[in-house]
């Protein structure tokens, strides 16, 4: 049965409503894009992998996960993960969500940029590392079903994500060298990943 995109697509709580609210106001519209397809991404990959994740929390990371590469967010003395982390919890706490509740929405921002998440120590972080890899890196295309990722990229284009991204993280890198930034953009996983998309949205009998 085909995926229901908007249904997908849709914030989950009010306060996941905000979430992709301020994500709107402070970022680009391909970084935006970016969020709700890896909202997208987690959210079909949990109940195939058995993971039931707090969908509230996961929506707000997954919106706020980026804002650290934004003009208004960057912050020069740390990555670019632990300053939208911070943003993500500030936010939490503004609406209202205990200490340590809105401390998990910075953990699970930081944690997407690991080279891998055990879902038994966070399963939201997990879901929100794979589901960016996939997206930033066309890495895992295996685990969704092919109409899935067509049907949530055209209600959810790609626009100029994968190159104007590349630029950012080796910004990040030249400023922040030892970050995770800085590995990110020595792998080229980037510019590969928009060309592995690039490659899969070409070819309408691709199954992956």
């Amino acid at each position: 049965m085909p995926v229901d995109v908007d249904a997908l697509l849709a914030p989950p709580s009010p306060v996941a409503a905000r979430a992709l609210e301020v994500v709107r106001t402070w970022s680009s519209p391909a970084l935006v894009n970016h969020c709700l397809r890896s909202w997208a991404w987690a959210s079909l990959l949990a109940p195939a992998a058995g993971l039931a994740p707090d969908r509230e929390l996961l929506f707000v990371a997954t919106m706020l996960h980026d804002l650290g590469v934004t003009a208004t967010f960057d912050a020069h003395a740390v990555p670019f993960e632990d300053a939208g982390g911070a943003v993500g919890s500030a936010f939490a706490l503004g609406a209202g969500w205990d200490p340590a509740r809105a401390r998990r929405v910075g953990e699970v921002i930081e944690r997407h940029m690991w080279t891998a998440v055990d879902p038994e120590f966070d399963v939201e972080g997990h879901l929100l590392e794979v589901a960016t890899s996939l997206d930033v890196s066309g890495v895992g295309f295996e685990r969704w079903s092919a109409d899935d990722l067509r049907a949530v990229t055209a209600a959810v284009p790609r626009l100029d994500f994968s190159s104007a991204f590349d630029g950012l993280v080796h910004e990040q890198a030249e400023r922040k060298p030892g970050s995770s930034a800085t590995r990110l953009d020595g792998s080229g996983n980037v510019r590969a990943g928009g060309d592995r998309w690039d490659a899969f949205l070409d070819n309408p009998r691709d199954d992956v």
